[in-house]
């Protein structure tokens, strides 16, 4: 299981078993010339994440990221088509997938509540009311 550092806490990747990872090969977009027109090179990757054998925890966080590669039903849509090679583009799509993956196993930092110091308050009181003051002598002056 590959491992990921962040924030001093080492958590473990799972690794996905290939059979839920659906692959299919299409046509390229853009430019390639004639190659393009007759060769399957870029890859389709879908991925169920209900339907995968990933943790309930890492379910939940990968259905509540805000990512356009997640449809509504839960798939993982993925893209690849930066080479021009087949087996390089369904590593690539695998590769991006193990990144997502990757991205929601690091849990965020537990936040802890700090209260301002005695001095900052102080100083946070005379900046108002020194700011105060500057606004007073722009008032109009009334005899």
């Amino acid at each position: 299981m590959p491992v990921h550092a962040s924030q001093g806490r080492i958590i473990q990747t799972p690794l996905i078993p290939d059979d839920e990872i659906e692959l299919s090969a299409i046509r390229a977009q853009g430019s390639g010339g004639q190659n393009v027109n007759k060769v399957s090179s870029a890859i389709h990757l879908r991925f169920d994440i209900q339907a995968s054998s990933l943790p309930a925890h890492l379910k939940e966080r990968l259905l509540a990221l805000r990512d356009q590669r997640i449809s509504k039903d839960g798939v993982i849509i993925i893209k690849a088509q930066a080479f021009r090679s087949q087996e390089k583009n369904k590593e690539e799509a695998i590769r991006r997938l193990h990144e997502m993956l990757a991205s929601v196993t690091v849990l965020p930092p537990t936040r802890r509540a700090t209260k301002p110091t005695r001095s900052a308050k102080r100083k946070r009181l005379e900046q108002k009311t020194s700011r105060g003051q500057i606004k007073l002598t722009r008032a109009k002056v009334t005899d």
